[in-house]
C-alpha cells in the first residue's frame, strides 16, 4: 500500500507538469542523445577507417588539433547523411551550389557542404522547438515548418552570396598581382602562376586551374571544362582573354598593353558589380524577415485578444478568423517569392534551359491527358500564342508555350479545388464551433471566473444534447420557436424556471438558425472560380514581373558586351564568330539569341545576325547586332566599332547612374512588398476584429439598456 500510494502521488506530480516543461526536457534529452550518437559514430568510424584517407586533408599543426577534429566530424556526418534520403538530397543541393562558386577538392567540398547544412538545420530545429514550446499548437507547428522551408532558400542564398562576394574581392587583388607579374615577365602563364602563389586560397585555386588549362596540350578543351564548372562570367572572360593573348600575342598601343587594358576593364566591371551587390543588400536588408514576421505574431495576437476580449473568440475561432489567417499566409508567401525575384543577382536567374525534365512536358506528352489539354491551348498562328511566346522569349524562360499553358491549367484546377475544400472546411469548423459555443452574457472585458466557465461548459453540453437530438430526429431545419419551447418545457428536467426556459430556447434557436446557414453558397463557388482564374493567370503575371525586373539588367549586359568587344577588336585575326563565342561565354540574359546565331552562323552569317537582331527588342542590343553585320564582310571589326573608345568613359558613368536608378526602383518595390504582410496582419487580424468587437459591444450595451 505505501508503495502504491507513493507511485500514485508520483504520477499525480508528473501529470501536474506543464507541457512547456516536458518540451524543455525533451529538447535537452534529444541534444544529449544526438551528441552521444555522433561521438559513438566518430569513434566507430575512426576504428574502421585507414589512416591514409583522412590524413591527406589535415592542416599543419599550427592550425590546431581542434580544426582536424572538426573536419573529421564533418566528414563522418557527411557519410552518415548520405544514407538518409531527404537529408542526402538537401546536402547534395547545397554541395552543388558551393561547387559552382569555388574549386574545392572532394574533402573540402564535403566539409563546407556539411557545415552549411548542419548550421541551417540546427538553427531551424532549435527555433521551431522553442517557438512550439511557447505556443504548443499543431497548426502553429505546421506554420513554423512551412516558414522554415521558405527561409531555407534565403539562408542558402545568403551563404552563397557571401562566398561569391568574397571571391569577387579576391579577384581584384589577384588581377593586381597578375598585372605586376606580367610587367616583370611579359608571359601570360608565368604571370598567372606567380600571382596565384601569392593570392588568397579561393582565388588561387582558380588561378592555378586557368594556368594549367592554358599550358595543357588541348587548351580549348580544358577551358571548356573550366567554363562548365564555374558560372562566374568575370573569370570566364579573364581566362578567355588570357588564352587569346597567349595565342595571338599582345599588342602595345599608345594607351599601353591590350592585355593590361583588358584586366583594368574587368577590374572596373568587378568594382561596379560589388558596389551594386552591396547597395542592393543594404537597401533590401531585412525585408525578407519583415515579410515573414507576421507568421510568428498571428498566434500571440490571437491569444492576447481572446484573453482580453472574450467576444473576440467568435472571430478568431470562427470561419472569418481562419479565412483571414489563410489570406495573410498567402500574402506572406507571395511577398517572399517576389522579394526573392527582386533581390536575385545570380547567374542562375537567367539560365537558358531546364536541368530536369519539366513535369509540364510529361503531362503534355501523355496521350490521354494531352489530347484533353490541347483544346485549351491556343493555335501556334494565333495572336495569343505569339504574345505568350514573346513574353517567354523576353524573360528567357525555359518552358515552351504549350508547357506554360499546362502549368496554367493545372494551377487553375488546384486553386479551384483548394478554395472549394477550404470553403467546406470553414463551414464544418464553424458548425463545430457553434455547437460547442458557451454563453458569455455580461462578459465583455477580461476573462470569466473558473466557476462561470464551468457553468458555461455545462450549458454548452446541454445545448449540444438538444441539437444532436433534433439532428437525429430530422427536425434541425423545420423546428420553430413554439415547438422548441414545448420540447424544453416537457423534458425530464423540470427544475428550470420560465426565464431559464426562455433563455435556453432562445439560445438553441439562435444556434440552429446559424447552423442552417452553414452550407456551400453560390457566391462561394464563384469565389473558387475567381481564385482558380487567379491561379491560371499567376504564371503570366510572374513573367510580366520578371520581365520588368529583368529589363533593368538587359541594358547593362549590352554595356558589358561593348567592354568585351573594345578589348577583342584590338587583337589581330579576330573574327565576328569568335566575338560571338566570347559574348556567349559572357552572356546571361541574351544567351539564347546568341546561341541560335552561332548555330546558324555557318549556313549564313548575315541571316544569323539578322535573326539575332530580331530576337530582342532592346535598341542597344539591336545596334550592337547591326555593327556586327557591318563587320562580317563590308568593313573591318576595328572600324565597325571605332566609336567605342570615345564612348567608354561616358557609358561607364551612365551605367553608374542607371545602376543607381535601377537599385532605387528595386528598393521602392522591395519596401512596398516587404511591408505588405505586416500591414495585412495589423489591419486584417487586429484592427478590423477590434472594430467588429466594438460594434458587438455597442449592441450588447443597447440590449442591456433596454432591459433596465
Amino acid at each position: 500500500m505505501p508503495l502504491t500510494s507513493a507511485l500514485s502521488s508520483t504520477l499525480i506530480g508528473v501529470n501536474k507538469l506543464e507541457l512547456k516543461q516536458w518540451l524543455a526536457w525533451a529538447l535537452i534529452v534529444s541534444v544529449v542523445v544526438f551528441i552521444s550518437l555522433m561521438i559513438a559514430l566518430k569513434i566507430i568510424h575512426k576504428k574502421e577507417q585507414s589512416s591514409e584517407g583522412y590524413l591527406a586533408f589535415k592542416q599543419p599543426a599550427a592550425s590546431g588539433n581542434w580544426v582536424n577534429q572538426y573536419k573529421i566530424w564533418m566528414l563522418v556526418a557527411y557519410q552518415s547523411s548520405m544514407k538518409l534520403p531527404l537529408v542526402r538530397t538537401y546536402i547534395l543541393k547545397i554541395r552543388k551550389r558551393i561547387a559552382g562558386v569555388n574549386i574545392y577538392n572532394e574533402f573540402d567540398l564535403r566539409i563546407h557542404s556539411m557545415s552549411a547544412g548542419i548550421s541551417i538545420m540546427g538553427t531551424f530545429g532549435c527555433s521551431i522547438t522553442l517557438l512550439y514550446g511557447l505556443n504548443p499548437d499543431f497548426i502553429y507547428l505546421l506554420t513554423l515548418i512551412l516558414t522554415a522551408i521558405i527561409l531555407n532558400g534565403m539562408f542558402v542564398d545568403s551563404f552563397i552570396n557571401r562566398l561569391e562576394k568574397r571571391l569577387l574581392l579576391q579577384m581584384v587583388d589577384y588581377f593586381t598581382e597578375v598585372r605586376h607579374a606580367y610587367h616583370r615577365h611579359g608571359i601570360v602563364e608565368e604571370a598567372l602562376y606567380e600571382a596565384a602563389e601569392s593570392s588568397d586560397e579561393e582565388i588561387a585555386r582558380h588561378g592555378f586551374a586557368i594556368a594549367d588549362a592554358l599550358v595543357s596540350a588541348e587548351p580549348d578543351e580544358e577551358l571548356n571544362k573550366y567554363y562548365e564548372t564555374i558560372p562566374n562570367r568575370f573569370l570566364k572572360s579573364f581566362a578567355g582573354i588570357s588564352y587569346l593573348i597567349m595565342e595571338y600575342g599582345d599588342k602595345v598601343k599608345k594607351e599601353g598593353s591590350v592585355y593590361l587594358k583588358a584586366i583594368s576593364s574587368l577590374t572596373q566591371e568587378i568594382h561596379l558589380d560589388v558596389l551594386r551587390r552591396n547597395k542592393l543588400d543594404y537597401l533590401l536588408r531585412g525585408l525578407h524577415f519583415i515579410a515573414l514576421i507576421p507568421v510568428f505574431f498571428t498566434k500571440p495576437i490571437e491569444l492576447w485578444a481572446r484573453k482580453s476580449f472574450p467576444l473576440m473568440e467568435d472571430f478568431y475561432l470562427g470561419k472569418y478568423g481562419l479565412l483571414t489567417k489563410i489570406i495573410i499566409y498567402v500574402i506572406i508567401i507571395l511577398a517572399y517569392v517576389l522579394l526573392q525575384k527582386l533581390s536575385s543577382l545570380e547567374d542562375r536567374t537567367y539560365e537558358s534551359g531546364p536541368k530536369r525534365r519539366p513535369w509540364e512536358q510529361t503531362i503534355y506528352e501523355n496521350s490521354k491527358i494531352g489530347n484533353l489539354l490541347v483544346v485549351f491551348i491556343p493555335k501556334p498562328d494565333s495572336r495569343v500564342y505569339m504574345k505568350v511566346s514573346e513574353l517567354l522569349r523576353d524573360t528567357n524562360h525555359p518552358l515552351k508555350v504549350e508547357w506554360i499553358y499546362v502549368r496554367r491549367i493545372v494551377l487553375f484546377i488546384c486553386a479551384f479545388l483548394i478554395t472549394l475544400s477550404a470553403c467546406f472546411f470553414l463551414h464544418w469548423s464553424e458548425r463545430e464551433r457553434i455547437v460547442a459555443e458557451s454563453p458569455r452574457e455580461g462578459v465583455i472585458f477580461g476573462s470569466s471566473s473558473p466557476d462561470e466557465m464551468k457553468k458555461a461548459r455545462v450549458i454548452a453540453d446541454e445545448d449540444r444534447k438538444w441539437i444532436d437530438s433534433l439532428r437525429n430526429a430530422g427536425l434541425r431545419s423545420t423546428v420553430n420557436y413554439n415547438q422548441m419551447s414545448q420540447m424544453v418545457a416537457t423534458s425530464k428536467d423540470t427544475s428550470l424556471s420560465k426565464d431559464q426556459i426562455t433563455a435556453t430556447v432562445s439560445r438553441i434557436m439562435d444556434k440552429m438558425n446559424r447552423l442552417n446557414q452553414e452550407y456551400l453558397k453560390w457566391w462561394e463557388i464563384l469565389l473558387a472560380i475567381g481564385v482558380g482564374c487567379s491561379g491560371y493567370y499567376f504564371p503570366i503575371w510572374m513573367l510580366y514581373f520578371q520581365r520588368r525586373v529583368r529589363s533593368m539588367d538587359m541594358k547593362h549586359e549590352v554595356y558589358q558586351f561593348q567592354t568585351m568587344i573594345s578589348i577583342l577588336r584590338e587583337l589581330e585575326r579576330i573574327s565576328v564568330e569568335e566575338i560571338l563565342e566570347w559574348m556567349l561565354a559572357y552572356s546571361i540574359i541574351f544567351r539564347t539569341p546568341i546561341e541560335k546565331c552561332l548555330l546558324h552562323y555557318e549556313h549564313g552569317a548575315e541571316a544569323a545576325l539578322q535573326c539575332m537582331k530580331e530576337e530582342s527588342a532592346l535598341p542597344e542590343f539591336s545596334r550592337l547586332a547591326e555593327k556586327l553585320l557591318l563587320a562580317v564582310e563590308k568593313i573591318p571589326i576595328a572600324q565597325a566599332f571605332d566609336d567605342l573608345e570615345t564612348e567608354m568613359a561616358f557609358r561607364f558613368e551612365q551605367r553608374r547612374l542607371d545602376y543607381d536608378q535601377m537599385l532605387e526602383t528595386k528598393a521602392n518595390l522591395g519596401r512596398m512588398i516587404g511591408f505588405t504582410p505586416m500591414y495585412a496582419l495589423i489591419f486584417m487580424y487586429l484592427v478590423i476584429p477590434l472594430i467588429w468587437m466594438s460594434f458587438e459591444q455597442m449592441s450588447q450595451y443597447y440590449e442591456q439598456i433596454q432591459k433596465i
